[in-house]
């Protein structure tokens, strides 16, 4: 079995559950008390934060690329980034490594190429939605073509991620606010929705929608199970 290294910690809520799913998925495969190996490099999220929202990438990228570095030292065989927004700095993390990186959006795409989706629809942070590191992947790599929510239905989708779901909190007002966001994106042609920010499956579930649904945590926890048992 091949050692996982981590970066977590942004947020806390979402890494917890990316170690539970990976460790599920390793004993769902191999039995008995088999647990993952995962060498998990936890960030303080308040850090990056201040610097995603004052734009300050390179920082982010410093900091991730020396917590990427310290995973690699300390044995792990590959990386996974336990973010969907800080892959906007992978290309920067995966220069400077030399075990592999797997990037959640080809997680995410090769699921979605799999399942015959097309055109999908994504939520996340505003930096996941509007720029072009994921949407322009999934449509270069697999061919998916992307519709996001407008402007003020972007917004809402940031702020819950934000100010609830990174610090634990649910809110079925919340709940009721992005199935609202969901059904206009199914009404301009989405086959399919992304839950493109790794906390979002806390609030949104397949099992809570008639809509498919691709909850990116789970999809990039299985990817590194398959990988790390290859």
């Amino acid at each position: 079995m091949k050692t996982i290294g981590m970066i977590g910690g942004m947020s806390w809520e979402s890494t917890a559950i990316y170690y539970r799913e990976i460790n599920e998925g390793i004993k769902a495969k191999t039995g008995s008390l088999h647990s993952a190996k995962i060498i998990l490099n936890s960030l303080d999220f308040q850090e990056i934060e201040r610097l995603q929202h004052s734009e300050d990438w390179a920082e982010t990228a410093n900091i991730l690329k020396g917590a990427a570095k310290s995973v690699e030292r300390a044995g792990a065989d590959f990386l996974i980034i336990c973010t969907n927004t800080m892959h906007i700095v992978a290309p920067e993390i995966t220069e400077h490594l030399s075990i592999p990186v797997l990037h959640i959006a080809d997680a995410t795409g090769e699921k979605l190429a799999k399942e015959g989706i097309k055109n999908v629809g994504l939520l996340g942070t505003n930096f996941t939605m509007e720029k072009s590191f994921y949407k322009g992947r999934l449509l270069e790599k697999y061919g998916i073509e992307t519709v996001i929510p407008s402007k003020e239905d972007r917004a809402l989708v940031h702020k819950i991620i934000y100010e609830e779901l990174c610090c634990g909190v649910i809110k079925q007002s919340s709940q009721d606010c992005y199935f609202q966001v969901i059904e206009k994106l199914k009404g301009i042609g989405a086959e399919g929705i992304i839950l493109g920010c790794t906390e979002i499956g806390m609030l949104v579930s397949a099992e809570s929608t008639i809509s498919r649904m691709y909850d990116t945590t789970k999809i990039h926890a299985e990817q590194a199970v398959n990988f790390a048992l290859e």
